[in-house]
């Protein structure tokens, strides 16, 4: 009996998900970043590091040598894109330039074309183990193929312009343009973090503030089509300076997301920024402050907003392979889920009530034995936690249950979490 892989099963569930939806598929379809990462695991998987080598191993290095190792010249149209994804200033690591030119991919329906040629190309294709891997696995890549042969036919109008926080996220923020008339001032007043430019204020009384187009918060990602995600310090005032009379166009990354509430992969800079300016604020306009600080940050920490499913009793052994039987069980008791603010801290991790300082659950990381979550539902994650830490001989372990609302928020707890103890699972 043939064993099965649950990262196609999870990859065929996020494309039928997605062709549920009307063309074109835009980076606002809900499903798009969960398949987004499921390709990258399985582009990751199974690839052997270099026992001598200081530059580890990623999906991104032999896709760009496969232009290199093609002699007749077949790939023409791969070679534009790796050109495009590498030219590209706003991606500076190889996790960013893979995803560049995975969402390339999918625009111009050539994902499975590389992988094709991934297969027919014996140096690289010895990356993989076979025995983990699915690309050198024959039993798995056929299949993996079919599955892009479908993504091939569908019609992706992907944002390549939003490109400024692959490094760090598949979850994507909101862009806009704004647009203003030559003036002396602008009256915004920037402050460079990670080679990023923030706007820290809004001058009252200024053209941009009268344009109700630029918030404190939100980070100048270029400037009529020069491109500042890497940007020394002075950088946006020299090219502001060589614009000078001219009408000016700010590609905008917005701090606030589409639900309204903060982008989180830019929660730890506007948190610094919190620190180190002592009048910088976000304006919230149509949520109350206090709302807001309910939804992300309630004394200047990180909160995610989820919904706890409940818990369940998996018995005495909390590893990896109960994580699955747990949620199932916990699923079936058909409770209401409640909605909860959780925490996760340098030595625990807090589960609090929502609108309420009511603490519902504090584990330690040493009273964790396992973290994951559900492959074919990547919103959904449980960890197993010891109902009697205090006697490790006879202590059983509870499975609890939690949703967010984005797949990448709840890998980003899994990892958080992860690095508080020592035996760690990724996937159930």
């Amino acid at each position: 009996m043939s064993r099965k892989e649950p990262l196609l099963s999870a990859l065929k569930t996020c494309i039928l998900s997605i062709q549920e939806d009307t063309d074109p598929i835009t980076d606002c379809n809900p499903h798009l970043a969960s398949m987004c990462d499921i390709l990258e695991v399985i582009l990751r998987k199974g690839i052997r590091q270099p026992v001598l080598g200081l530059r580890r191993r990623d999906y991104w290095y032999w896709v760009e040598q496969l232009p290199q190792l093609d002699p007749c010249g077949r790939l023409a149209q791969l070679s534009v894109a790796l050109e495009k994804t590498i030219a590209c200033k706003k991606v500076l690591t190889a996790q960013g330039r893979g995803r560049h030119y995975i969402r390339q991919a999918l625009n111009q329906k050539t994902l499975a074309i590389t992988v094709q040629h991934l297969r027919h190309t014996p140096r690289l294709l010895e990356w993989y183990d076979p025995e983990s891997s699915v690309l050198a696995n024959e039993c798995f890549s056929e299949p993996f193929l079919s599955l892009l042969l479908v993504l091939s036919q569908m019609n992706f109008t992907l944002d390549l312009q939003n490109s400024s926080f692959l490094d760090e996220s598949w979850l994507l923020p909101v862009c806009e343009m704004y647009d203003t008339v030559p003036c002396r001032e602008l009256g915004m007043v920037l402050r460079y973090t990670d080679r990023r430019i923030f706007i820290s204020e809004v001058i009252p009384g200024s053209q941009a503030e009268a344009d109700e187009c630029v918030h404190a918060g939100d980070i100048i990602d270029g400037i009529n089509g020069i491109c500042l995600r890497n940007a020394q310090r002075g950088e946006a005032q020299t090219v502001l300076q060589k614009l000078r009379g001219k009408p000016l166009s700010f590609h905008m990354i917005r701090w606030k997301w589409h639900d309204e509430t903060v982008y989180r992969p830019m929660l730890p800079h506007l948190q610094q920024m919190q620190k180190e300016i002592p009048n910088f604020q976000l304006r919230y306009h149509n949520k109350s402050d206090e709302v807001m600080k309910e939804d992300g940050l309630r004394d200047d920490r990180l909160l995610y907003s989820l919904r706890y499913f409940g818990k369940v009793n998996v018995g005495m052994y909390g590893g990896k392979e109960m994580l699955d039987e747990g949620i199932e069980k916990v699923l079936q008791q058909n409770l209401p889920p409640e909605e909860v603010l959780f925490d996760v801290q340098e030595t625990e991790v807090i589960c609090i009530k929502n609108n309420s300082t009511q603490v519902l659950f504090r584990h330690q990381y040493p009273e964790i034995s396992s973290v994951g979550h559900r492959l074919n539902r990547r919103t959904l994650f449980a960890y197993c936690v010891a109902n009697s830490p205090e006697s490790p001989q006879t202590t059983s372990f509870d499975c609890l249950v939690y949703e967010s609302n984005l797949a990448e928020e709840a890998n980003e707890i899994i990892l958080r979490i992860a690095a508080g103890f020592r035996h760690t699972e990724w996937f159930v």
